[in-house]
């Protein structure tokens, strides 16, 4: 190891990580492509280091977490047409985050957080003005629900927002009030579903196929 790695941790796990790459023989013949469920597991521990660890525990998590980051920049150091490592995913992270953060490095102002996510907001639009659609640059492999609450407020913008369905949220009286009543809704639809022999996820999947379908029919019109 060399002195620099010694004294920066960061960059010693990034020298592992090209160790480990150059001479093991089952990292050798990792792809990206798999290290995708690695990657999906790694994040799923860290959330529920978040929710339900130790420090420790989180501490451990996000560790396993940077290396897949690691893993990946390592893989794509090695392409043959288009290569990067760590060091060009890190400087294209730091360009981003002072673009997007002008309030903080390029002397405009922010006082609250709504008008932080303006500037935010703003400088994200800048970046993604080739894309035709709100629902670009959304992933398809979220979770149902979070790919939901994701296409819901993207749809906000454009107006055309799902209703609720009939009886659900009727009379307001009943609409869950806090975040622990809202699970308590969704775990009952979800029992609902079971009861019935309904597929919970696709039922929730299809529908957010269609309103993907209304957003892009509400964007035509524009």
């Amino acid at each position: 190891m060399s002195d620099e790695s010694a004294a920066d941790p960061l960059r010693a796990a990034a020298d592992t990580m090209h160790e480990v790459r150059e001479r093991c023989v089952w990292s050798q013949q990792i792809t990206h492509r798999d290290l995708v469920p690695y990657l999906i597991e790694e994040s799923h521990e860290v959330i529920d280091a978040v929710e339900n660890g130790s420090r420790a525990d989180l501490r451990e998590e996000l560790g396993d977490l940077l290396w897949q980051v690691l893993f990946h920049a390592a893989i794509a150091a090695q392409d043959p047409d288009d290569p990067f490592d760590i060091d060009d995913v890190a400087a294209t992270l730091t360009e981003k985050m002072v673009r997007r953060h002008p309030h903080v490095f390029a002397g405009e102002v922010a006082s609250t957080p709504e008008e932080v996510l303006v500037h935010w907001n703003a400088a994200k639009a800048a970046e993604k003005r080739t894309r035709r659609s709100v629902l670009d640059g959304i992933p398809r492999g979220m979770p149902a629900l979070a790919l939901a609450q994701k296409l819901v407020g993207r749809a906000a913008g454009v107006g055309a927002v799902a209703a609720p369905a009939p009886g659900i949220v009727e009379p307001a009286a009943s609409a869950p009030a806090t975040e622990q009543e809202l699970g308590d809704a969704l775990l009952g639809l979800v029992a609902l579903a079971g009861a019935r022999g309904w597929d919970a996820e696709r039922a929730l999947r299809e529908r957010l196929r269609a309103l993907e379908d209304e957003v892009r029919e509400a964007e035509s019109g524009r």
